[in-house]
């Protein structure tokens, strides 16, 4: 059978990119298409750029063009994630979302929720549209921190179907499985459940155009974390750890997970959470209870970027339990470093865009 374009373009055709629920055709996806005898040659740009994502779309497009043009056609296919400009544009889940990024931690206690709510409450503070999934499904911290438990997510019709909105608190737009269970009662679910229950925050909220979508994820790494790159286009991955050798044995872990050929997602940078204690009477005073400058040197030691250190200081713990996040205090030292990490973090995030 002779090889021409069109009978190509027709093969491409049968070819659905998974995100978008539609062919690579009509999306605009193929591009450098050459034909040289029986020889084809190709670059499919994908919404999903991990490894494995980007080896189903390869195995896809061979399938398709030997399916119509038979086995003896020779096929290189390139697969590339598509830029962040245009993955805002194309994804099928939050297409008006600009950056969604993870917060992660490889260990439990470390205050990761602490930072996700005071990170999205100083771009709110800047001017950004911000929205947050706590999809830490066995220990939902936002709706106490923003003080919004008891609180329920409102219905909308969209395009003809029914989706919930997001619960506002500071203009910050959160949804969490707190939500939807009772504040004592234990969230017992296995893995498979707990992904069903994240992948629907995402796809059955109406979230609307925001700059930034935080989640706010479980500590550690398991099927709640595979579930969410294979749901969501992440855009980054931010590492909270305290600076105490046991913390940074599991960030340390946290980095590399998010490194792995299956997953792919770039990490911004890390944060060093509880540096140092500082009194209310002492103010000038740091001691330096967990150990000093152990999540820089990890940082610099993995060629990652450090964000910042967040002091200990008994306000922010404070301001979590009452529902009025620490950023949002006036001239104080704690604000003025979540302001200076909400700085880092923008710049992290334009500079891995480009």
């Amino acid at each position: 059978m002779e090889v021409t374009r069109e009978k190509v373009l027709e093969a491409l055709g049968n070819v659905v990119e998974p995100d978008l629920k539609k062919d690579i055709i009509s999306q605009n996806l193929v591009e450098n298409l050459a034909i040289e005898g029986n020889v084809i040659s190709l670059t499919v740009n994908v919404v999903n750029p991990a490894l494995h994502a980007r080896k189903r779309m390869q195995e896809a497009v061979n399938f398709a063009l030997k399916r119509v043009l038979g086995d003896q056609v020779e096929v290189s296919t390139t697969v590339v994630g598509l830029p962040v400009e245009a993955k805002s544009a194309r994804r099928k889940i939050l297409p008006e979302v600009k950056h969604i990024v993870a917060i992660a931690s490889g260990k439990g206690g470390v205050g990761k929720s602490t930072i996700t709510a005071n990170l999205a409450g100083g771009l709110a503070k800047a001017g950004y549209k911000v929205g947050i999934v706590d999809a830490d499904i066995y220990g939902p911290s936002m709706p106490t921190m923003f003080d919004i438990v008891g609180e329920r997510p409102q219905t909308i019709e969209v395009d003809g179907e029914r989706k919930m909105t997001p619960v506002l608190s500071y203009g910050i737009g959160i949804m969490s499985i707190g939500f939807f269970t009772e504040a004592d009662n234990a969230i017992v679910w296995r893995g498979p459940m707990a992904s069903k229950a994240l992948t629907q925050m995402f796809t059955d909220t109406h979230w609307g155009k925001l700059d930034y979508l935080l989640i706010d994820l479980p500590p550690g790494t398991g099927d709640i974390h595979l579930s969410l790159v294979q749901t969501v286009p992440l855009d980054g991955a931010v590492i909270v750890s305290t600076p105490q050798e046991v913390a940074l044995a599991d960030a340390r872990k946290g980095v590399n997970m998010f490194k792995l050929d299956n997953i792919k997602v770039p990490v911004l940078g890390l944060v060093e959470n509880m540096a140092w204690f500082t009194p209310l009477e002492l103010p000038e005073n740091k001691y330096y209870i967990f150990g000093r400058d152990g999540v820089k040197n990890l940082a610099e030691g993995m060629g990652e970027t450090f964000l910042g250190h967040i002091p200990l200081v008994q306000s922010v713990r404070e301001s979590g339990d009452i529902g009025r996040p620490a950023v949002y205090q006036e001239n104080t030292p704690i604000s003025a470093a979540f302001d200076e990490l909400v700085r880092k973090f923008v710049s992290e995030v334009d500079r891995k865009k480009k």
